[in-house]
């Protein structure tokens, strides 16, 4: 196996900076949106594991990448939870059972992943043979915070007032969501480990919209809890979104890597990090739209910034777009292999 990426994880020498791209399975490939058309939803393409391995699988074979992530979406629990998840083009997710009071949080329980969930199990089976040890696979679930926004929201909004209201008035229901959503983020994960991911993450997207304390509160302290929950053997990857002012206290997860989104200094985030965990990031997803020269000279420079030695795994800071041509993603994957090299020799 190439086993770069996770040999950076675990900070060990590496002969150059491993690479894989958040979204890296996604609608800027045009053989994704073949394969999307044909499904007929994107729901049906998350939920038929033969899809979902064929999808995964597209991008590591067009680009030399250094992992491969399962093609899931994060919402696939409380859709298991009987919300009913559906996606409008457009306009992203929504639930036609939003949670709004603690009847409805009662009400939840916590997903069996071979039964309600067995599709993404499937999937990782069938993706891990097809894979034949090529390169490492990670897995993924959203944080509970995260999870959460969207099931009181009922439907995307970055500005989620239903929960804002949630945590000023009743909190307590707000940890009693937060706590159940922890408990079936968990399993889930220990199952997709067993059924065969080298790796996990949580996403916290939108864990960056909170204040200090609440951070904490709501959504550190529930990542926290998962990650104690974890088999310890696979190395499990924390990135919040707008998050870098909390990194000293993300470390105290357990975590093996924080992801840094592109506002952050990789240098500062380091010094700050005294090489404790790794790092993933965190080259600014808008940049694969520019020039090829100067996608080689911001590779140049975040590679500069987080310096020499292991520990570094390139990525965007956040999901790479629709519009990104595949021939800008291939000289990023290429360039970040060619000019990192001189970044790990003595």
């Amino acid at each position: 196996m190439n086993d770069r990426f996770l040999r950076a994880l675990r900070r060990e020498p590496v002969d150059m900076t491993p690479i894989w791209i958040m979204r890296q399975a996604g609608r800027y490939l045009p053989e994704y949106r073949a394969i999307r058309a044909n499904a007929g939803s994107f729901l049906a393409l998350c939920k038929t594991p033969e899809l979902a391995c064929e999808v995964t699988l597209q991008p590591i074979r067009r680009f030399a990448l250094d992992a491969a992530i399962l093609f899931s979406d994060i919402l696939t629990i409380p859709d298991a939870m009987g919300l009913g998840l559906y996606f409008t083009e457009g306009e992203g997710p929504a639930f036609l059972h939003p949670i709004r009071s603690e009847k409805n949080i009662r009400s939840l329980h916590v997903p069996d992943p071979e039964t309600e969930l067995r599709y993404v199990c499937d999937a990782i089976r069938m993706i891990r043979h097809e894979l034949a040890d090529h390169v490492p696979l990670i897995g993924f679930c959203g944080s509970p915070w995260t999870i959460a926004t969207y099931m009181v929201e009922g439907k995307a909004n970055k500005n989620f007032p239903m929960i804002q209201s949630m945590l000023r008035e009743t909190p307590e229901c707000l940890h009693q969501l937060l706590d159940i959503l922890a408990q079936a983020v968990a399993v889930h994960l220990n199952a997709q480990i067993a059924a065969g991911v080298d790796v996990v993450m949580l996403f916290d997207t939108w864990g960056g919209m909170l204040n200090t304390a609440d951070y904490q509160q709501f959504s550190l302290h529930y990542m926290r809890q998962i990650i104690a929950a974890l088999n310890a053997s696979v190395p499990c990857i924390l990135f919040t979104k707008n998050g870098g002012q909390w990194i000293e206290q993300m470390i105290t997860t357990g975590c093996a890597a924080i992801g840094l989104d592109w506002q952050m200094s990789l240098h500062d985030a380091r010094l700050r990090t005294k090489d404790r965990v790794a790092l993933q990031g965190n080259l600014d997803p808008a940049i694969l739209k520019t020039t090829p020269d100067q996608i080689r000279s911001e590779v140049l420079r975040v590679l500069t910034e987080y310096g020499k030695g292991s520990g570094h795994i390139f990525n965007l800071g956040h999901g790479i777009t629709p519009d990104v041509p595949p021939d800008h993603v291939k000289i990023l994957v290429d360039t970040v292999h060619e000019l990192s090299a001189k970044f790990h020799t003595e």
